[in-house]
């Protein structure tokens, strides 16, 4: 019942804010939406169940070279801003925005096809969105990004209820994120058939320690880095996406670093080697209201050695389907030592591991 509350009240509060200037609103300003509702079944719990899974609200202004974006997101435990930022347009080719927005690191917009993203998103890096400043400039055949991210998107790493994967207060791993500078460079090759895109990212983070009464695990600031090579290749109906990236977190006396995201804290391998390989086929048909099927399969695997460390993998099989203003996912995910597949963490041990998998069918109205 809170949620809807809340929810009631933040469609009212939009309302109220747009009717007040209707009169005298020219620019070009969007408002719009989505709402979902999940049935997942798991062959590791007894649990199956068709519930409500997001209420969102979209709003987008663009005039005369400026713009901005946000977008808040009402779950069934938590309400999250997912992005929230303005920006300039110098020319066709080059912009500027600072508020909430998506950390510029590997594929774009995200490494996966599905529901469930890739192993990445659960490392924190895939579909990322940190408060900071990004500049970009694309001339169609070149793509260059710069950013630096002052904290997260709500700069406390002691929140938990959040969308983007961020590090995490815990009494055994208490770091936050304090400064991070990104760098993106993508090469776009495209022939009569076929287009290539071809880049590189890296990223370099800072940690501050934040030790509490309740927390005496020996730290200090600390810092990481990233880099990955990526490629997308579409050619007809299919699209391949592949990616490698290592990251390591220097933690002082530990191979781990504790992240949260939808409520939750859970532990990372604080160094690992990633793989993701994908590959989709869109198929158009003529189904009553069905008109578009995107079916993939998207794979991605975590390399982690050490003490307390194993490996993790991720592999989702699925079909995205349009109907109208639908757009549904129907999804198989299976994972071994994988979070949200049954596992503790990602790169991380906790005893013997097993492949699990779930159903997952999401049907979604966007507005």
């Amino acid at each position: 019942m809170a949620v809807f509350k809340r929810l009631a009240i933040g469609c009212l509060c939009i309302w109220v804010s747009f009717s007040a200037n209707a009169v005298q609103v020219t620019d070009e300003l969007d408002l719009g939406g989505a709402v979902r509702v999940n049935y997942g079944w798991k062959d590791y719990a007894n649990d199956s169940k068709l519930e409500f899974e997001l209420f969102r609200v979209d709003v987008n202004y663009k005039d005369d070279g400026l713009f901005a974006s946000a977008q808040y997101r009402w779950y069934q435990d938590m309400d999250v801003i997912h992005h929230a930022y303005a920006g300039y347009s110098f020319n066709e080719e080059q912009s500027v925005q600072i508020g909430v927005t998506q950390v510029p690191f590997g594929l774009l917009p995200y490494g996966a096809h599905s529901f469930w993203f890739s192993a990445n998103y659960y490392l924190g890096f895939e579909d990322d969105y940190d408060a900071g400043i990004h500049w970009k400039y694309d001339d169609k055949n070149w793509r260059f990004d710069l950013a630096y991210f002052f904290n997260d998107e709500y700069g406390d790493g002691a929140r938990y209820d959040r969308y983007s994967f961020d590090v995490a207060i815990t009494d055994e791993s208490p770091y936050e994120e304090s400064g991070q500078l990104n760098a993106r460079i993508e090469r776009d090759i495209t022939t009569e058939n076929t287009k290539h895109k071809i880049g590189a990212s890296l990223q370099y983070s800072q940690l501050d320690y934040l030790p509490t009464t309740n927390n005496q695990v020996a730290g200090k600031d600390t810092d990481g880095y990233a880099a990955s090579f990526h490629w997308q290749v579409d050619w007809a109906k299919w699209q391949g996406q592949f990616q490698y990236m290592y990251y390591e977190y220097d933690m002082p006396d530990s191979n781990r670093i504790a992240l949260s995201a939808f409520a939750f804290p859970f532990e990372i391998a604080s160094s690992a080697d990633v793989l993701t390989l994908n590959v989709s086929r869109s198929i158009d048909v003529d189904w009553g209201p069905i008109t578009n099927l995107n079916c993939y399969n998207d794979f991605s695997q975590v390399f982690a050695s050490g003490e307390g460390l194993e490996d993790s993998m991720q592999n989702v099989t699925g079909c995205a389907i349009t109907a109208g203003k639908f757009y549904s996912y129907v999804d198989w995910i299976a994972g071994n030592n994988m979070w949200f597949i049954n596992g503790p963490g990602v790169g991380i041990s906790e005893g013997p591991t097993e492949w699990s998998s779930r159903l997952n069918i999401n049907i979604g109205l966007y507005f």
